[in-house]
């Protein structure tokens, strides 16, 4: 028993530290997600693609990258990520590790606007987490903002010519969301990279082999047959026994 409590603690701890990487980015549901953002997409309304994501501090030194999946359905957003793949100065030695044991290595975060609902899937856990999507954010999915462009010059991306834009959006009460934006022209001006500042902190997301087709829907629901949690904690201590069960084997 003092095995499984030590266990316990130690993946707490390493989990704590871990899911805290992508703030102040994560508090919508997903890192590098916002409703405002998935205006950027203009009418582009469905399309899949790889993205890499780079926290830089007010100096522009990188304090945290990751790579995701990520796909775009009518509104509805999915993104996958390895915590196990992700690099922060930030992560407690041995977090990937602990993460991989309880089974909350790999996730999948769908949101879903219209149902104001977040979708926390944990595949190793055979698990999800259902949660209500922030008020502000399923109140700013449905507004229209006013979108001004101001072109701050060409450069090329992966590849790709892009025009480089400064994009100011705003809301119906005026309240202003400022980002830069590089669109593609062979991609129909997708915005292959975006980059956003929030409280000194800035947010680079870069999207690579972007595919136009439609995702298919059922992307975007938890899997059959597996278990639905409602709090974070829950979960955390079916990670926590997974864990413990695995050493107590060994």
């Amino acid at each position: 028993m003092n095995l499984k409590h030590s266990l316990a603690a130690a993946a707490a701890m390493m989990l704590a530290g871990s899911i805290g990487f992508a703030q102040p980015q994560m508090s919508a549901g997903g890192p590098g997600w916002s409703a405002a953002m998935t205006k950027l997409f203009g009418d582009v309304k469905a399309f899949s693609a790889k993205a890499d994501m780079r926290v830089l501090d007010s100096a522009e030194k990188e304090s945290m990258s990751m790579a995701m999946t990520f796909a775009l359905l009518d509104g509805m957003v999915r993104m996958e990520i390895d915590l196990a793949q992700m690099k922060s100065a930030s992560m407690p030695p041995g977090a990937a590790a602990s993460l991989k044991q309880m089974g909350m290595d790999r996730l999948t975060t769908i949101i879903l606007p219209e149902k104001k609902s977040v979708c926390i899937i944990y595949p190793g856990l055979q698990a999800y987490l259902d949660m209500p999507l922030p008020e502000e954010e399923a109140a700013a999915a449905k507004k229209d903002f006013k979108i001004s462009k101001t072109e701050m010059g060409k450069e090329t991306i992966d590849g790709h010519a892009c025009v480089k834009n400064k994009v100011i959006m705003t809301d119906d009460k005026g309240e202003k969301h400022e980002v830069l934006v590089w669109e593609a022209a062979d991609l129909k001006s997708f915005p292959i990279q975006i980059r956003m500042t929030e409280k000194g902190t800035n947010v680079v997301i870069r999207y690579k082999d972007v595919q136009f087709s439609r995702p298919d829907a059922r992307q975007f629901e938890a899997p059959a047959g597996y278990a639905k949690h409602t709090d974070m904690m829950q979960l955390m201590q079916v990670g926590m026994q997974k864990m413990a069960n695995g050493a107590g084997k060994k």
